[in-house]
């Protein structure tokens, strides 16, 4: 019942309820990327959703317009160059991700559920079908997020989602949502194009 009626719910509410209170945060954050660097507000990447599928994934827009779109940032050669002065915070603060409020109203995304890889992750889509975390809706955070997030192994990622996807419940999905908070406000685990070292 919840898994498949309850939380598509909550999401839609929690999704527009955010979009509404965190309006003015959004506007601040559009002309800041537009005073900062030439380029489109948003970034819009292909995604792996739902049983596989894609979708194209909002994020604010942290690095200069001319950046290949689908090669993950540690794979970039020289990464920092190509993150501008406004992403570099939005990525710190994970603001950047504030665009996929609108992927959950879409119903392409849940509030809570494995982060959704890149098309091209082939070994982390992989891994995931290992523990059917494939079959669960991609999340804007998940369980991997609070337990090591940008420092996890893909094996050890993949085997957190699925641990997710077999324990999905209303509790599980509490115990994310406020754990990411507490992540977040420590910016703990990113270590992906910050310049920030793993510990």
């Amino acid at each position: 019942m919840y898994r498949k009626w309850i939380k598509r719910f909550l999401d839609f509410i929690l999704a527009l309820c955010g979009l509404i209170l965190l309006s003015p945060v959004f506007l601040v954050l559009v002309l800041w990327i537009k005073a900062d660097s030439n380029g489109p507000v948003f970034f819009k990447q292909k995604r792996v959703g739902l049983h596989k599928t894609h979708f194209q994934i909002l994020k604010f827009r942290t690095m200069y317009a001319d950046t290949p779109a689908d090669v993950p940032t540690h794979l970039l050669q020289n990464p920092e160059a190509r993150i501008t002065k406004a992403g570099h915070f939005l990525r710190r603060s994970s603001l950047d991700e504030l665009p996929q409020i609108l992927n959950i109203l879409a119903g392409k995304m849940s509030v809570v559920g494995p982060r959704p890889a890149l098309w091209n992750q082939y070994d982390l889509v992989a891994e995931r079908d290992k523990y059917n975390a494939n079959d669960v809706m991609p999340g804007l955070t998940g369980y991997a997020q609070i337990n090591g997030r940008d420092e996890l192994p893909i094996p050890i990622k993949a085997e957190l989602d699925g641990y997710y996807a077999k324990n999905l419940s209303f509790s599980l999905d509490c115990k994310i949502f406020f754990g990411t908070i507490f992540s977040v406000l420590g910016a703990k685990g990113i270590v992906e194009g910050t310049g920030q070292k793993q510990k």
